[in-house]
């Protein structure tokens, strides 16, 4: 059972160490940390991904900053609450890391599958320049009855076929993970520069199964 639901939730990161540990949680004695990592779209900008490691799996005491990684793991969302609502925060969970030399031209520095369901009415538009886009909201199972709630979007014919899903459709997803920076307006005089993350869809499939 378990084994086929970490299947349904898979992404492999290679990148540059960009930032310190941040202490996060403990659960059970083991303490989890934050840090980030920077890898390399096929044009020649970056995704900052969000990677919780566990004090188990790397020292959280040294400096791993210019270090190369490769983390295989899950993308994974939970709940933050601030400013009287809730906000959904994502990040990579690493079950694996090991340390890399150098890079190939032609690694996959950024993959993600993901099956899970459509928990939300998909949201379909074009950009000014006529570009069709359509944002999804999947909800993939993770075990003891939890969830993470994992924002997707796709372009093009992607987009075009993903607007007529329906909420409760089981969906496959392949991609990559993409940080994206917007400011949030806080009130009159206020705004804040952040940074969403979502799954940038480069194939999806519907599935037979649907949400009980």
């Amino acid at each position: 059972m378990t084994d086929k639901v970490i299947e349904n939730n898979q992404v492999t990161i290679m990148g540059e160490i960009v930032s310190g540990f941040s202490y996060s949680h403990e659960i059970f004695g083991e303490g989890f940390y934050m840090m980030d990592v920077r890898c390399k779209r096929l044009s020649d900008s970056y995704d900052t991904i969000p990677i919780m490691v566990s004090e188990r799996l790397m020292d959280v005491n040294a400096d791993c900053t210019g270090e190369l990684v490769c983390v295989n793991g899950q993308f994974r969302s939970y709940n933050r609450h601030e400013e009287r609502k809730n906000r959904l925060v994502l990040s990579v969970f690493a079950r694996e890391l090991c340390f890399i030399d150098e890079m190939e031209e032609s690694s996959k520095t950024n993959q993600i599958f993901l099956d899970g369901f459509i928990c939300k009415e998909p949201i379909y538009r074009k950009t000014p320049l006529g570009r069709e886009i359509a944002d999804l909201l999947l909800a993939v199972n993770r075990p003891y009855g939890k969830s993470d709630y994992i924002p997707c979007i796709c372009w093009g014919r992607n987009a075009r076929y993903a607007s007529n899903f329906k909420v409760g459709e089981r969906c496959a997803v392949w991609g990559r993970i993409q940080s994206r920076e917007y400011m949030k307006k806080l009130d009159e005089e206020n705004v804040e520069r952040r940074v969403a993350f979502e799954v940038s869809v480069s194939k999806l499939e519907l599935t037979d199964e649907e949400m009980a």
